[in-house]
């Protein structure tokens, strides 16, 4: 069965870190780049952050929005065919469900396709994960 798979929800304090790890059955994560997002009741899902795929080269290219720039940083282990979503220094705001997804995009692509959700280009996607932050 081809799906992403998320680790499990976590409560977390505020000021803490938490990895909330994505993992690929029945594809090769290899080829696709990544996206983190995150959604809260009411609200449009968000771009987290995104990370491409290292095809023909010996790093990927990330890119993280305003609100958790130096706080997040995503990873990849392509031998372990998963994505890693690192947070640090966890505010309140947040909280919400983190879905990642993947997309047979170049690393160009990607960070618009992220910044406006993953909406329509995404080919696959995570069930998500809670997490909540307590203050």
């Amino acid at each position: 069965q081809v799906q992403l798979v998320e680790s499990g929800r976590a409560l977390v304090q505020s000021g803490g870190s938490l990895t909330v790890s994505c993992t690929a059955a029945g594809f090769n994560l290899d080829l696709y780049a990544v996206g983190w997002f995150r959604q809260v009741p009411g609200k449009e899902r968000e771009g987290v952050g995104c990370i491409s795929n290292m095809i023909g080269s010996t790093d990927a290219t990330t890119w993280y929005s305003e609100s958790v720039e130096g706080r997040f940083a995503i990873s990849r282990n392509d031998a372990e065919n998963t994505v890693y979503l690192q947070m640090g220094s966890l505010k309140p705001e947040d909280s919400g469900t983190y879905y990642c997804a993947a997309g047979r995009l170049s690393a160009t692509v990607m960070i618009p396709v992220t910044k406006g959700g993953g909406k329509y280009a995404m080919d696959y996607w995570g069930n998500g994960t809670l997490v909540t932050v307590s203050s």
